[in-house]
């Protein structure tokens, strides 16, 4: 699950220029544990000599203010903006794109797995995570999710969640005489897609790979369903099947080896699996009780001293990690009343 955690100076305004053409931008974020999301400036990849950006930000004037000191800092301005690449649909990474775009002409590309999500969101005229909402109850947390759909979420705003320009697939994608890969990625949400810029050994990550935080796993606007941490250990497996690049996350610092995180994300769902089946112990329980008997964050934080919102991340990464364990063949589900029912098989 996503988790607060030490900020350092990653997260303060400024640029960081991670070698010549390519600058980090950490733009603010409202109330929110990561206070930040790291945007991309790429100066050398437009034919026309404009900027290629990466990830947009949350739609609101800080992030705005933010962004173009950071241009005027490099010299450049808004409108040199002429593509933005967005990893996935979440709010923090795509609304300031299409912000963008109304107000610069920029052209936004996003994942084609998020198109479900983002065509819900227009039937529904709501943010809520409908998606997440319903693999809550599923998991016998019913009036947890009750709760959380009261909640304001901030409310629903059709400006910043119309479709993209381009929808991506496995694909290369060039500029120039440069070329950035699209890898889709699915786990985090069902459509992320990480940027890999082999050429110069970079990869923007997204939330897919993160340095000091293991990403919430299928944190979904759109219907549940699938296997989310099972595509989600796929997709980090696959990053190791290609040479080895820096890091560029969405949330943190830039880090020399992407490979070096992968590892340490499996070794951490291998220990959380290993723990949630020994939460399960012999009894038959959903996974809500599960991940009350499990500990949370690095700090190991007891489950009811989470907010309700890292509550419902918390339910469904163990609802997911009970799911992986049940493919493995290690537990068994039986559905009734509307929630799934875990069995260890001993």
């Amino acid at each position: 699950m996503t988790t607060r955690f030490d900020q350092g100076p990653w997260a303060a305004a400024g640029v960081q220029t991670v070698q010549p053409g390519v600058h980090r931008v950490p733009l603010p974020l409202p109330n929110d544990g990561l206070h930040a999301v790291n945007v991309y400036l790429l100066e050398d990849l437009d034919d026309d000599g404009g900027i290629v950006m990466i990830d947009g930000g949350w739609a609101i004037p800080e992030a705005r203010k933010t962004l173009e000191e950071a241009l005027a800092a490099i010299d450049r301005d808004p409108g040199d903006i002429s593509h933005i690449l967005v990893t996935h649909i979440h709010r923090d990474h795509y609304t300031h794109a299409v912000e963008l775009r109304r107000l610069l002409g920029s052209r936004v590309y996003l994942g084609a797995g998020e198109r479900p999500g983002l065509e819900m969101l227009d039937r529904l005229r709501s943010d809520q995570p409908v998606g997440s909402l319903r693999t809550l109850r599923a998991a016998g947390a019913g009036e947890l999710a009750d709760h959380i759909e009261a909640m304001d979420h901030g409310g629903y705003d059709p400006s910043v969640w119309e479709a993209p320009d381009r929808w991506l697939g496995a694909e290369t994608l060039s500029f120039g005489d440069r070329a950035l890969r699209v890898v889709p990625t699915p786990g985090h949400t069902k459509g992320h897609v990480v940027f890999l810029d082999e050429q110069r050994g970079l990869l923007f990550s997204g939330d897919h790979v993160l340095p000091h935080i293991t990403p919430s796993i299928g944190f979904e606007l759109a219907e549940p369903g699938g296997r989310p941490l099972a595509d989600y250990l796929d997709s980090l497996r696959l990053m190791t099947r290609y040479a080895d690049a820096r890091l560029l996350p969405a949330h943190g610092p830039v880090t020399d080896s992407a490979h070096t995180r992968v590892g340490e994300l499996l070794t951490h769902h291998d220990d959380r699996l290993a723990a949630s089946l020994a939460a399960l112990g012999e009894d038959t329980l959903d996974a809500h009780a599960v991940a009350r008997g499990l500990a949370w964050t690095r700090r190991s934080v007891p489950f009811g001293n989470l907010s309700a919102f890292n509550q419902m991340l918390a339910v469904n990464e163990t609802a997911a990690h009970l799911d992986v364990l049940v493919l493995r063949g290690q537990v068994t589900v039986a559905f009734a009343d509307g929630v799934n029912q875990y069995t260890r098989v001993w």
